[in-house]
C-alpha cells in the first residue's frame, strides 16, 4: 500500500512538474518559447520572459521544498537532468540566432538551467540564492527589452546583424545593451556575475561538483552569444547604421533604473543578507 501511494505521488509531481516546466520553459517543454516570443509584440515577449516566469519559479521552488519535500531524493534526480538538458540546449540553440527575441527566448531558457542548479540544493542559502538571481534577472532582462523594444517600435529592426555600427549614433542605448547582456552572460563587475555565483554555490551544497562543472562550463559558453552582440553593436562596420533614435524621457528612466540596479545589486551586499534572513530554511 505505501508502494502505491509513492508511486501515485510521484505520478502526481511528474504531471505538476510538467505543468510548471512548461510555464517557465524547462526543456523538453520549452518549444513553444521562441516563437512566442518572436511573435508577440516586444512588450509582451518582455512580460512574459521577466515577471510571468519570475513568478512561476519563485512558486516552483516553494512547492518543491514544502508539499513535495518527502519526495526530494526523487526530484533532486529529475532536477539535475533537467537543468543540464535546458542549460545545453538554451545555449545551443541562442548561438544560431539572429532575431534578437528568439536570442533572448533561447537567452532566457539557458537561464533556468541555472536556476534549476540553484534549486537543487534545497536548503535555505538555495531558495536566497534563486531569489537574488531572480531580481538580478529582472533588472539585466528589462534593460536588454527595453533597447530592443524602442528600436523595434522606431525602425522595425530586430536582427543582430541589423545592430551593426549601433554605437556610432546610439551611445547611450549601446551601453544599456551591452551591461545589461554582460549580467545576462554573468561578467564581473555585473549583478549577474553574483547571481550565477550564488546558485552554482547553492548547488554545490550537495556536493554533486560533475553538475557544477557543467554548469561553468555552460556559462563559458554563453559568453561567445552574448559577445557576439556586443561585437556587433561596437566592431562591426556598417555603412547605413541605425540613426540616432529619440528616447522618450520615461523610457530613458526605466533604463538608467535598469541599468543602475544591474550594477549595484551585486555590491551592495545588505540585500542578499536580507533576503537570505527573511527565506525560510529547509
Amino acid at each position: 500500500m505505501n508502494c502505491f501511494l509513492h508511486s501515485l505521488q510521484l505520478f502526481s509531481f511528474i504531471l505538476l512538474l510538467a505543468g510548471f516546466g512548461f510555464k517557465i520553459s524547462i526543456v523538453p517543454f520549452h518549444l513553444w518559447t521562441a516563437d512566442v516570443y518572436e511573435g508577440s509584440p516586444a512588450t509582451i515577449t518582455a512580460y512574459l520572459s521577466v515577471i510571468s516566469k519570475a513568478a512561476f519559479i519563485f512558486v516552483f521552488a516553494s512547492v518543491l521544498y514544502t508539499v513535495f519535500k518527502p519526495l526530494e531524493t526523487s526530484w533532486y534526480d529529475m532536477l539535475l537532468l533537467l537543468s543540464v538538458a535546458t542549460m545545453v540546449i538554451g545555449n545551443l540553440f541562442a548561438i544560431r540566432q539572429n532575431n534578437l527575441k528568439r536570442f533572448l527566448a533561447f537567452s532566457s531558457i539557458a537561464q533556468v538551467g541555472f536556476i534549476l542548479v540553484g534549486i537543487s540544493g534545497s536548503s535555505q542559502a538555495a531558495s536566497t540564492s534563486v531569489i537574488y538571481f531572480l531580481l538580478i534577472y529582472i533588472f539585466s532582462n528589462l534593460g536588454a527589452f527595453s533597447v530592443i523594444v524602442l528600436v523595434s517600435a522606431l525602425t522595425g529592426k530586430e536582427t543582430i546583424g541589423e545592430y551593426k555600427a549601433f554605437y556610432k549614433n546610439n551611445k547611450f542605448l549601446s551601453w544599456v545593451l551591452t551591461v545589461s547582456l554582460f549580467s545576462l552572460a554573468g561578467i564581473p563587475p555585473t549583478a549577474g556575475f553574483f547571481g550565477k555565483y550564488f546558485l552554482l554555490a547553492a548547488g554545490a551544497g550537495k556536493g554533486n561538483y560533475l553538475l557544477i562543472s557543467i554548469a561553468a562550463l555552460n556559462i563559458v559558453i554563453s559568453f561567445y552569444y552574448y559577445l557576439k552582440v556586443v561585437k556587433a553593436i561596437f566592431m562591426d562596420a556598417n555603412d547605413q547604421p541605425i540613426e540616432k533614435l529619440f528616447i522618450p524621457s520615461f523610457s530613458r528612466l526605466a533604463m538608467i533604473i535598469c541599468i543602475t540596479a544591474t550594477i549595484l545589486i551585486g555590491f551592495v551586499s545588505w540585500i542578499y543578507d536580507y533576503i537570505y534572513s527573511v527565506s525560510p530554511a529547509f
